[in-house]
């Protein structure tokens, strides 16, 4: 699997992302900054976490105006598979390639923990590798991931199924609205989320969790 994860300033989480995706694809991911206009051929676009531009103004508002962001659109309207994790995800919704908004966390704080993320929907193809419902442990760390939605694009997102992840067991660390972790485009092919699944992929981590995500991609592109 071919992969490439977009650089913007203030990101922190890129190296962490490059290893996982090494690891788990046996092939390095390409390196975009984010002011190349065009992201490479590749089988999945990554966005990594960070505090692009510092999270002055919204978080990801001025990373999502950056000029690889426009190919990044385009190769997701074409089919490519594009995952953008906490900043990323942030991008995602500036950008408009995922509904909703990243607020504040509900208590006005930054979190930095672990949580469970139980699989809202194991039909997809970031998801395909757990089961629908297993619990998963995953590592958080973000001040404005409260995710919301109007009533109506709420009700669309969820009748559709495209809730990906949702915080389990009382661990919603920041007040997102039905516990939502994780949300689909209408396509299936760009996912945001804001816990980190590269920070539980190999032993040293303390548990395998996160690979799953990754897995789930490579085995869709395989099939």
């Amino acid at each position: 699997m071919r992969s490439a994860v977009v650089l913007f300033p203030g990101s922190n989480r890129d190296r962490d992302m490059v290893a996982a995706l090494a690891k788990i694809t046996g092939r390095a991911p390409t390196v975009v900054w984010h002011q190349d206009p065009v992201v490479p051929d590749v089988d999945l676009i990554v966005l990594p976490g960070g505090f692009s531009y510092g999270d002055y103004l919204r978080c990801g508002a001025i990373a999502a105006r950056s000029p690889a962001m426009r190919d990044v659109a385009a190769k997701a309207a074409a089919g490519v598979r594009v995952l953008g994790v906490c900043n990323g995800f942030q991008i995602l919704t500036e950008a408009g390639l995922l509904p909703g908004v990243l607020m504040r966390n509900a208590s006005l704080r930054f979190v930095c923990r672990e949580v469970k993320l139980s699989v809202a929907n194991a039909d997809t193809d970031f998801t395909r590798a757990y089961a629908s419902g297993q619990v998963i442990r995953c590592p958080v760390a973000h001040h404005d991931g409260n995710y919301f939605a109007d009533a109506e694009t709420l009700a669309r997102v969820e009748g559709e199924g495209r809730v990906a992840f949702r915080y389990a067991e009382g661990t919603n660390p920041n007040g997102s609205v039905n516990d939502i972790a994780g949300v689909l485009n209408e396509r299936g092919n760009v996912l945001g989320m804001m816990p980190h699944p590269e920070n539980l992929v190999e032993a040293i981590h303390g548990g395998l969790d996160g690979r799953g995500l990754f897995e789930s991609v490579v085995e869709t592109l395989a099939a």
